[in-house]
């Protein structure tokens, strides 16, 4: 997870600039810095305060409770001179430190005993390998303080490199390797197991579980060596792959029909019908040796198959396979930051593409940090979700990003289309196979009545009045048909250079059902700094007024408006409260 940046003074912005570069985490300025510290604390970011250590501690200090699942907290002077860390120090904050010493070219205060001495604690090995058993490091580590050395079975040549004391006949027995029978004061067990595995489509997720289990147990191996769970990409959305993958803390990770193929010489059990399937004999043996040496061949259950390979060093599995990709929904409201809900904004920071309108994504530049974005232009909306959904078959996280809410008028429904369609639409096989998330957003309807007052306060609808996608005469039936209902009706897409007649005539039909005072709300640029929002009469209202950047509501025969002391006319619709009231009494 990338770091959240913090910085409280304006003279901290630079260094705090600097350090999201560095490390492709997220800067949260001054205004936001204090509301968004306590959120990125819990959601376990590691936390780096431009500021001083105080700031830091005075706001955690509440949330503070068991050290073991803190995220690491960091403290850096306003010059980037001095780095501190403050929590977190053998989970990742001392290593941070260094890390940001070296690219601001400061220095790192360590405080803990062992990053004094050492490169690194025990209880924090490199990426790819893990301690068995974390709370077996501090014995360990006071004794080697004391001056005892470590006997070493295996291979870990970054103990040596980190300073550590090795000898052959150390008084701390260390271990290494993937092998339940190891023994020793601490046990490293390197992250160099891939698990090839294959099922029937909707395998019990309980059922692929334990032939792993058994598989692993059967061969003296540790589930805490496993690297990867592996298959071919046709079972990107299967869930007991991703059941599997969560039970062992382990990616899922995917390879097409020709990578695997390309193992056929070396499988042990290959078989007709999977090459009938898909293409080639096999996909748990050719899963496992993607990566390394077949260590276990095929095992079988009765509706999966499980294979183990070795990698001769730990995984990398950023170049190993493909994750299943996933394309967020996102809809960034009317476009301002304070009206951008949470849940949308945590989607686009761990993204790591942006696709888009170009002024969509001009609207949440402030959240940039190293995304690449792909830009479309206004009426490119097939291309763009189609790029989105190959990219995401890629294995990256992608936003897919639209004004208001992506399921009113926008991106979402196109989306789900596109996963539908048969050919000559149809998708790649792995981008029909991407996880598709959505994150509404605040829609223009909804932030056009709050400007007004509260006209969606009882029954409305929402009608488009673009005739480009739907033919006009079930525009014209529906806004018959709103009028007669007596809804509260939005007119989204209300009139562009082109498109001139269809607002005039929403203007008339609804004149003829509702009184000439009835409450209009006309809103324009909402969110953005051109914003105007009025409320006038139905028999006042000009559609003359309006252009494609604008949203009008029109109230029902029950809506209501008032002016209020300052001046400003406000606009609601009952919902029947008085008349409950009455009932009461």
């Amino acid at each position: 997870m990338k770091p959240a940046i913090f910085t409280f003074a304006a003279s901290g912005i630079d260094t705090a600039r600097r350090l999201a570069e560095l490390t492709g985490g997220t800067f949260h300025g001054v205004e936001q810095a204090a509301a968004a510290l306590p959120a990125s604390f819990r959601r376990g970011e590691a936390i780096i305060g431009v500021c001083a250590a105080g700031i830091l501690i005075r706001l955690l200090a509440p949330l503070l409770g068991d050290k073991h699942r803190e995220p690491p907290v960091l403290a850096v002077s306003q010059d980037g001179a001095h780095i501190v860390p403050l929590l977190g120090g053998h989970h990742g904050a001392n290593r941070l430190a260094r890390e940001l010493a070296d690219g601001l070219g400061g220095i790192a205060a360590l405080t803990t005993a062992s990053d004094a001495r050492f490169a690194f604690g025990l209880d924090e090995p490199p990426v790819g390998w893990v301690l068995e058993q974390p709370e077996t490091a501090k014995p360990a580590m006071g004794a080697l303080l004391a001056g005892a050395s470590i006997e070493l079975t295996g291979d870990l040549p970054w103990l040596a490199e980190a300073g550590y004391p090795v000898a052959p006949h150390g008084r701390v027995k260390v271990a290494a390797g993937p092998s339940l029978s190891l023994t020793g004061d601490l046990i490293y067990r390197p992250k160099s197991l891939i698990v090839g595995v294959g099922c029937e489509r909707d395998t019990a997720s309980d059922e692929l579980i334990g032939l792993i289990t058994e598989t692993l147990a059967g061969a003296g191996l540790s589930p805490a060596s496993v690297a990867a769970i592996a298959s071919v990409e046709l079972k990107a959305d299967e869930a007991a792959i991703h059941a599997a993958a969560a039970y062992f803390g382990a990616p899922a990770r995917f390879l097409s029909v020709a990578e695997l193929d390309a193992q056929r010489p070396l499988l042990q059990n290959p078989s007709a019908v999977v090459e009938l399937e898909i293409g080639t004999p096999g996909v748990a043996e050719a899963a496992a040796l993607c990566g390394g040496d077949l260590l276990v061949p095929k095992r079988k259950s009765r509706r999966a198959t499980c294979a183990v390979g070795i990698a001769p060093t730990p995984l990398d599995v950023t170049r190993f396979g493909r994750a299943r990709g996933t394309l967020h929904l996102v809809g960034i409201g009317p476009g301002d930051r304070p009206t951008r809900t949470a849940d949308a904004v945590a989607a686009l920071e761990a993204s790591s593409d942006w696709v888009g309108y170009g002024l969509y994504l001009d609207l949440i530049g402030d959240l940039l940090a190293g995304q690449q974005q792909h830009r479309f232009g206004l009426g490119d909306e097939e291309p763009r979700v189609r790029h989105a959904l190959e990219l995401a078959a890629t294995g990256r996280t992608v936003s897919l990003v639209c004004s208001g809410d992506a399921q009113i008028y926008a991106m979402a429904a196109l989306a789900y289309e596109l996963l539908d369609a048969a050919a000559p639409r149809a998708l790649s096989e792995p981008a029909r196979r991407v996880e598709v998330a959505s994150h509404p957003g605040i829609s223009a309807f909804q932030a056009a009545s709050a400007a007004a007052g509260a006209l969606i306060g009882h029954d409305f609808c929402c009608i488009s009045l673009s005739d480009l996608l739907t033919p006009r005469e079930d525009i014209l039936r529906r806004l018959e048909a709103a009028a007669r209902g007596d809804f509260v009706t939005a007119l989204y897409n209300p009139r562009s250079g082109r498109r001139t007649e269809l607002l005039g005539e929403a203007a008339r039909i609804f004149a003829a059902h509702r009184p000439a005072d009835a409450p209009v709300i006309v809103a324009r640029d909402l969110g953005r700094p051109g914003e105007t929002v009025q409320v006038v009469t139905l028999a006042a209202f000009d559609p003359e007024t309006v252009d494609m950047l604008t949203i009008v509501l029109i109230g029902s025969s029950a809506s209501r408006a008032f002016a209020r002391g300052d001046g400003r006319t406000v606009a609601f619709t009952p919902r029947g409260y008085a008349r409950k009231a009455e009932a009461a009494e």
